[in-house]
């Protein structure tokens, strides 16, 4: 018998004080999956075997046994326990992301080709425990059951966006959040960090975006509505701060995808300093919502070495491989009406304001791909009417995305996706009636959510290898708290969770909702809001 693990007969783990989870509500649902015949009893002097190619995630699941047992697993390079096992020609059959597991009568196995996997693997081992058990289990004995699973996500893109410019929650909520998507393999944090109603983020050459630009008088309450709170709403982030949340998301496999908005949804940096605007007016951080008139005034060589000075300071902060520059949603009225944005549209031979956007974006493009990183953006970047704002005259778009490009598809015909990837470009697709959580559940219900298919139907096979995944959106107009904004995000990205990881055929909606509701006391005890009328 080990010294770290009791094996018990089936029939034993009905004994007083004994938590069983006979048969663990797994989200999101893994590739292969086979119960055994027995069970195996935890202890709380069970020890973690790692390599030190492995001791983050090793300290991350001692951490978590801690909770649990009152005491922390001791780690060890060798011996009997809980292995976490890097196997390198597991690659080929795993990918990156994926991981075995197996609790079986000679002990705990999780292994992965890579860290991520084997981080992966610990958080289905999580959810083999008893909902309780991070509420402290130390004086009852947990036992979980055989089983074996082989696991790998069905895409590499599976993000949630935070907007925090029309509000501001804070570092506390934004931890929640990571740990909850951490839990459910979700690998991109999109934090949208700037816009109109504000500018969160601490950019020290230009220290008013902050200042001026991450302040508003007051707050529009609800939709075309002149109420107002009667307060006012600010906050932002430190670097300081957002280095330390960057790190706080490493350790959960999660990369950050910061977003800086350009060249329109601009009027908070404009506040701050009003020469970058088009119309040269702009002088106050707006407090109501929807498209707003100013946008920055990208002919003036001394507004683009602003954005790119601001791209320094985030290229400096965040490690991962794409930037997002929002690009939707410009209005372009301030550019028709301004005499020195059409002589720079006429010196350089750009018909149209959209051709004058896409021209702008390939500079930011240029300037990021030379600093390592890639551009992207809503799928207004291609050029696309997907507003119908235009006349038929006026579609004839001449200027081409850089191919390099990652097209973020959020509105318009599906048969845009189909061009995008025609035309060699990556697409993440976030469909806004299957994926933006500041829809009512009327509007989109967990079943829809659930049902979300990032390849659309008719998308020949040879190109969905350009789909690189899906994500859920959480604009905060309508959100002015953290409970309001947890009940909208939850259960909806718990479903999410699965469109992203799962195995189409391997989904299925009963199943799902049954194993929602453990979920649902997990979200309880850790304190989540949640919708719960479904």
């Amino acid at each position: 018998m080990k010294n770290n693990i009791i094996y018990l007969l089936a029939f034993l783990t009905v004994c007083c004080g004994t938590i069983f989870n006979s048969k663990a509500q797994i989200i999101p649902h893994p590739l292969e999956l086979e119960y055994g015949s027995g069970e195996m009893v935890l202890e709380s002097d069970l020890v973690i075997i790692a390599s030190s190619e492995v001791q983050n995630e090793a300290e991350y699941l001692a951490d978590f046994l801690e909770k649990g047992f009152g005491r922390k697993a001791a780690i060890r390079p060798i011996g009997e326990g809980l292995k976490l096992v890097l196997e390198n020609n597991l690659i080929e059959k795993l990918g990156v992301e994926g991981y075995r597991l197996r609790v079986q009568g000679d002990g705990i196995t999780i292994e992965a080709a890579t860290p991520t996997g084997i981080f992966y693997g610990v958080q289905t081992f999580k959810q083999l425990l008893p909902v309780t058990f991070e509420q402290g289990s130390e004086s009852q004995t947990i036992t979980i059951p055989y089983v074996e699973i082989t696991d790998k996500p069905r895409f590499q893109w599976r993000a949630f966006m935070l907007d925090e410019s029309r509000h501001f929650m804070g570092g506390m909520e934004v931890k929640k959040l990571l740990d909850q998507m951490a839990l459910l393999k979700m690998n991109t944090f999109h934090w949208h960090l700037t816009d109109d109603q504000g500018w969160r983020i601490e950019i020290k050459k230009y220290p008013m975006l902050t200042a001026k630009g991450a302040k508003r008088k007051d707050t529009q309450m609800e939709y075309r509505s002149e109420k107002r709170y009667g307060e006012s709403h600010e906050g932002f982030y430190t670097q300081e701060e957002i280095k330390e949340i960057i790190s706080y998301a490493q350790e959960r496999h999660i990369t950050i995808v910061p977003e800086i908005e350009m060249p329109g949804h601009a009027m908070a940096a404009i506040a701050g300093y009003p020469w970058l605007g088009a119309l040269g007016t702009t002088e106050t951080v707006p407090e109501i919502f929807g498209k707003m008139p100013d946008s920055f005034n990208i002919s003036d060589p001394k507004v683009v070495g602003f954005l790119k000075d601001v791209l320094d300071e985030v290229i400096s902060l965040f490690p991962g491989e794409a930037i997002h520059i929002g690009g939707d949603e410009v209005n372009y009225e301030s550019w028709i009406k301004s005499d020195e944005i059409q002589a720079f549209m006429a010196k350089e031979n750009l018909k149209s304001p959209v051709d004058l956007q896409i021209y702008f974006t390939n500079q930011i493009s240029n300037y990021l791909e030379n600093a390592g990183k890639r551009m992207m953006g809503w799928n207004e970047i291609m050029g696309d009417d997907i507003h119908e704002e235009r006349e038929e005259s006026q579609d004839a778009v001449e200027q081409k995305l850089a191919s390099s490009s990652i097209v973020h598809f959020w509105k318009g015909d599906l048969s845009l996706i189909q061009k995008a990837v025609e035309g060699g470009y990556q697409v993440v697709n976030s469909n806004h009636w299957d994926t933006y959580l500041d829809y009512t559940y009327e509007r989109l219900p967990l079943s829809k959510s659930y049902a979300f298919n990032p390849i659309p139907d008719d998308l020949e096979e040879k190109y969905h290898k350009n789909i690189l995944g899906t994500g859920t959106q959480m604009w905060t107009e309508w959100t002015p708290n953290v409970e309001a904004l947890e009940k909208q995000i939850f259960p909806r990205l718990i479903a999410y969770a699965e469109v992203g990881w799962t195995a189409l055929e391997n989904k299925n909606y009963e199943r799902f909702l049954k194993a929602l509701q453990e979920y649902k006391q997990r979200l309880k005890l850790t304190g989540i809001s949640f919708y719960e009328s479904l």
